[in-house]
């Protein structure tokens, strides 16, 4: 899979050069509404034709699931690739330096290639299924905390759907008083690669979109952590609602939400 890896890689930078250059125009940013506070812009549909530009000219029969084109290139084709051109739109729109490009390669329904970079730090997180994750070419682990008394811990509040917004509120509280801290930067991809970097101790959010997990939850696990759904099942990229962590943290961070999760998605 390193071929693909240096294609994801290409294509990720390609569409993150493109994004600041955007930014150090200074130009106006057209923005358009999906739905209630789930935005657009122009920039987020450059920046995927960019990604699928370089994708399809070297593997023109694979199929792609994009977060504004939506699937394109090959039905019918083993080899998916999942992409969010500008994670954390909403940050970008407001000139919030926390947002990145997500990529990852799904093979036969099986994640083999995550590639989540972050242009204007310019970090580089890939991960390749059985080699590992990396950060600029360096290795990295998840965090080797053993509870989370003095953890940090990630996450996203619902900003759009509601349904669950009470449950998601009686988690937060019960979180909060029990760790070191809670963050909620605004970029689930880059709050994933972050994870497996060590950077945080464990992670959730519900309602998330497959191109939002995809790279980060093979990121993590070849960091040495878990992802799991918010049920305790395993991660289904459908659904969305993940929970993460190393082994132990993911457990103290489930038995701390678990009495809150509605019935519906357990």
């Amino acid at each position: 899979m390193r071929a693909q890896l240096n294609i994801a890689v290409s294509a990720a930078r390609a569409a993150g050069d493109l994004i600041v250059r955007h930014m150090m125009r200074g130009g106006t940013t057209k923005v358009a509404q999906k739905g209630l506070n789930d935005f657009v812009t122009q920039v987020d549909g450059a920046a995927e034709q960019v990604i699928v530009d370089t994708i399809l000219q070297a593997y023109p029969d694979h199929a792609i699931l994009g977060e504004e084109h939506g699937s394109s290139g090959n039905p019918d084709s083993d080899y998916q690739w999942i992409i969010d051109p500008l994670d954390g739109t909403t940050n970008f729109i407001h000139d919030n330096p926390q947002f990145a490009v997500s990529i990852a390669l799904a093979v036969n329904g099986q994640l083999e290639v995550g590639v989540i970079y972050d242009p204007l730090r310019q970090e580089l997180f890939t991960a390749v299924r059985g080699g590992g994750a990396q950060l600029d070419g360096k290795r990295i682990r998840v965090t080797q905390a053993r509870d989370l008394e003095q953890g940090l811990v990630g996450t996203g509040i619902p900003f759009s759907n509601f349904e669950h917004l009470d449950a998601y509120m009686a988690m937060l509280k019960k979180v909060v008083k029990n760790t070191a801290g809670v963050r909620r930067p605004g970029s689930a991809a880059l709050d994933l690669a972050w994870l497996a970097a060590g950077r945080l101790d464990a992670f959730w959010e519900l309602g998330l979109k497959p191109w939002d997990i995809a790279a980060g939850a093979l990121m993590i696990k070849e960091a040495g952590g878990m992802v799991a759904d918010i049920s305790g099942a395993s991660l289904d990229l459908k659904r969305g609602h993940i929970v993460a962590g190393n082994a132990r943290t993911l457990a103290a961070l489930m038995k701390m939400i678990g009495p809150h999760v509605p019935s519906e998605l357990r």
